[in-house]
């Protein structure tokens, strides 16, 4: 159970109720007044979920959460799988929306593919553009990027099957362990809900971490892995403004937040927010805010973090879609801070729509 302090977001920069930050950063307004916008019964959105990526499921229960969630805030909420009915029903005059929720995860969800779609058909939506979401999606590329931007991240290294196969698995084992050490984190270098990651503590558990690995990518990241405590920050832009939610602490039995872990209620335990000096809990989530603006990202984002123990954040991954299930991260967070999630979710929506995004490919 989260531990949803009373002080929570008064110690950790969340958003208040009124839209004030803590963070010290900035601030912009939407181009438009929320006043410019139709009543909300008339304004249809589109939850779009599902697919055929490894997290179908996920994707779906994030889906109708979202939409419960904004049918109790008033508005006029479809939910539409992403199959051969969902152009038809994007352009119909009778069911275009006015704003599409991409809740996808997986493959064509965060790696930009139904952001392009949703581009070429002139439709405004939640989240990052494509170009950003791939570079997201990619986490060498989105480690690159962050590591520039002055945020420490893990050494590691990237590697595509046929490399274990034209060199022989076990020379490239035992030069893995030799030049990272161990112990050592393995996860497919695209993908998300920690699906075919493994903790690798010695040289014998590789070879079983690299099936497991590409089971669901033909490309390896292999990372130091860094002992501390694993945080996962959110952040939300809400008419212009940066919303940084508390940072979330992840305890497991085993110290592996794996998909059992992350979708099963049980032994693992968060703390909102995270058990960290308030100036490390500060820091994780200026971490987050650098992460999401150097990776280009808008509107909804979560970083995660092993806060090391010197204090210092080490960047994992940004994920553009984040999950918005009954256990995921986002949604503790916020109602850990006192925060409606309906309520949020519409503040979101509304934040978007008021900008009259005219978002098409760009060439």
């Amino acid at each position: 159970m989260a531990d949803q302090r009373a002080d929570a977001a008064a110690s950790s920069g969340a958003v208040t109720d009124t839209g004030a930050t803590e963070t010290g950063h900035s601030r912009s307004h939407a181009e438009h007044s929320v006043s410019d916008l139709k009543p909300r019964e008339h304004t249809k959105i589109l939850v779009v979920c599902g697919g055929l990526s490894h997290e179908r499921d996920i994707s779906l229960s994030s889906g109708h959460r979202v939409e419960g969630f904004l049918e109790d805030a008033g508005w006029n909420v479809d939910v539409h799988d992403m199959d051969s009915d969902l152009l038809d029903f994007l352009s119909s005059e009778d069911t275009r929306p006015d704003l599409v929720w991409p809740l996808l995860h997986g493959a064509n969800g965060e790696d930009g593919s139904i952001r392009d779609v949703l581009e070429m058909a002139g439709l405004p939506y939640v989240g990052s553009r494509a170009k950003a979401s791939r570079t997201a999606w990619s986490k060498p590329i989105a480690k690159n990027v962050v590591r520039k931007a002055g945020i420490s991240t893990p050494h590691s290294v990237t590697l595509p099957e046929s490399m274990f196969r034209e060199l022989g698995a076990g020379k490239v084992i035992d030069l893995l362990v030799s030049s990272l050490g161990l112990p050592l984190f393995v996860k497919p270098t695209m993908g998300g809900s920690a699906l075919g990651c493994s903790l690798v503590t010695s040289a014998d558990q590789l070879p079983q971490a690299m099936v497991s690995c590409f089971a669901y990518g033909s490309v390896a990241l292999v990372e130091q892995a860094v002992e501390g405590t694993e945080v996962s920050v959110s952040v939300l832009d809400i008419d212009g403004e940066p919303t940084i939610l508390p940072p979330l602490e992840i305890e497991t039995p085993n110290g592996t937040y794996d998909y059992e872990a992350r979708y099963t209620p049980g032994p693992t335990e968060f703390y909102v927010p995270a058990r960290l000096d308030p100036k490390v809990l500060r820091k994780v989530q200026d971490a987050a805010l650098t992460a999401h603006r150097s990776l280009g990202l808008r509107d909804i984002s979560r970083s995660d973090f092993i806060v090391d123990h010197d204090g210092q954040p080490q960047f994992l991954e940004s994920n553009v879609t984040p999950g918005m299930t009954d256990t995921s991260l986002l949604p503790q967070s916020a109602v850990a801070a006192g925060l409606s999630l309906a309520t949020l979710y519409s503040s979101l929506a509304e934040s978007v729509l008021a900008q009259h995004r005219a978002d098409g490919p760009r060439r």
